[in-house]
């Protein structure tokens, strides 16, 4: 939903806009096509809230409202036909959870129990791809649709991310954990092992057997998904980027190490995140920073308060490269003393629109509606005369029947829920 203006620039490769070189020189000024990539990657993102189902009168609450084959159409994303939706991805949580994380319907005939929509796969289109001369391939994953109550879910214990190494590389780990020297104490081998919050973890690796949706886990779905897609378009200059805000970033910064590590090894990886949370230990970040074809990019606002969370005292640390940018350069919006302002995804995604880093003056780079970002919230300045949190069904999805009765409206056929199992 942006349109580059002004002067045209250098145009950086492909790699480079995806870190190779660490952008370097592309974040102080804002370099446009990396601006515009930024701002594509966000509007992925907010398909995930604008399509996700939280009605719990709903039979279909916790699945996304529509499906795959219209999916880029009904969330009115700018060149829809650009991209092609590949696979949707469903979570679950071992342990229960609260309705920040997983939402379930009212009704005991709903449409899966256990199971959430989480994100989706997509590529670039035959076209596309044809024009670019490369295949493009996004894993985008949802954020919380609850403000900021998730972040106590699981209290900020850190858990061992050994499941997630490949066994090449569980074997050197203990090899230098447990055959060190005898000096070596319990906490310096406890330290060598990189450690992730247990929520992400927890997300990330549920499966549910009695669900025909996780039947296995997010993660599962995506090593599979992913290397299916990197064979079938292996011919085709493939990459890989990671998208996510919020709880979506820290699963976009776990998903790509997990790619990586077990043996994406060959093609670029790289997440393009939002107001992430920190993921995790300086075990983990050196793993991670390893592998010279992964890479983090995380755009955060200054105010930003989940950015900091849970915290070094616990042990944790940021990753990635930052584009550091604040809200509060932007004259259009209210000077918000509301944490969840400052963690808005539309809000931001509008400062990127206008960054001209923290010198400079706030000045609109690319063409985007103001009007986005009072989406899900009331961040806008009242002068604007946009009302707050506008994007909603019609009538909350109730329709009226020939009887005179109003009831809730059942989704079309192509729009119904169903396990990617029965698609394959």
């Amino acid at each position: 939903m942006a349109t580059p203006t002004g002067t045209a620039e250098n145009e950086p490769t492909w790699p480079e806009l995806l870190g190779s070189n660490n952008w370097e020189g592309l974040l102080e000024p804002l370099n446009l096509h990396l601006r515009t990539l930024i701002l594509r990657c966000g509007d992925f993102i907010q398909a995930t809230y604008d399509a996700f189902n939280n009605d719990k009168n709903s039979l279909y609450c916790g699945s996304s409202r529509y499906g795959k084959s219209s999916f880029f159409h009904k969330v009115m994303l700018d060149n829809p036909t650009h991209y092609t939706v590949a696979s949707f991805l469903y979570a679950t949580a071992r342990v229960t959870v609260p309705e920040a994380f997983i939402l379930h319907s009212l009704s005991r005939d709903s449409w899966d129990r256990e199971s959430n929509w989480i994100g989706y796969i997509a590529v670039t289109s035959d076209e596309r791809t044809k024009a670019l001369g490369r295949r493009e391939i996004y894993i985008v994953w949802r954020g919380t649709t609850r403000d900021l109550e998730w972040i106590n879910v699981f209290g900020a214990a850190p858990e061992s991310a050994t499941g997630l190494l490949s066994a090449k590389s569980l074997s050197e780990l203990n090899k230098n954990t447990d055959g060190g020297s005898s000096s070596s104490s319990d906490e310096e081998d406890n330290e060598r092992r990189p450690k992730v919050m247990r929520g992400w973890l927890t997300i990330y690796t549920s499966d549910d057997p009695n669900s025909p949706f996780t039947k296995t886990s997010a993660r599962t779905q995506v090593l599979n998904k992913i290397k299916s897609l990197l064979h079938l378009y292996r011919d085709e200059s493939p990459s890989v980027v990671l998208v996510g805000h919020s709880l979506g970033a820290s699963l976009s910064i776990l998903s790509a190490f997990d790619l990586v590590e077990n043996g994406v090894t060959d093609v670029p990886v790289t997440a393009i995140v939002f107001g992430s949370p920190q993921v995790g230990n300086k075990a983990f970040n050196e793993r991670f920073n390893k592998f010279p074809n992964l890479k983090v990019l995380h755009v955060k606002n200054v105010i930003d308060i989940i950015t900091h969370y849970p915290g070094r005292l616990l042990g944790y640390e940021y990753t990635g490269v930052e584009l550091v940018i604040d809200t509060r350069k932007s004259p259009s919006l209210k000077d918000s003393k509301n944490p969840s302002d400052w963690h808005n995804l539309q809000a931001m995604l509008h400062v990127v629109a206008g960054w001209n880093g923290h010198g400079g003056e706030f000045e609109m780079k690319v063409k985007r509606s103001l009007a986005l970002v009072n989406k899900s919230c009331e961040f806008l300045k009242d002068e604007y005369r946009v009302p707050g949190s506008w994007w909603v069904e019609k009538n909350r999805g109730m329709v009226r029947r020939e009887d005179g009765e109003w009831v809730l409206d059942a989704p079309d056929e192509e729009d119904l829920p169903v396990p990617e199992q029965e698609q394959d």
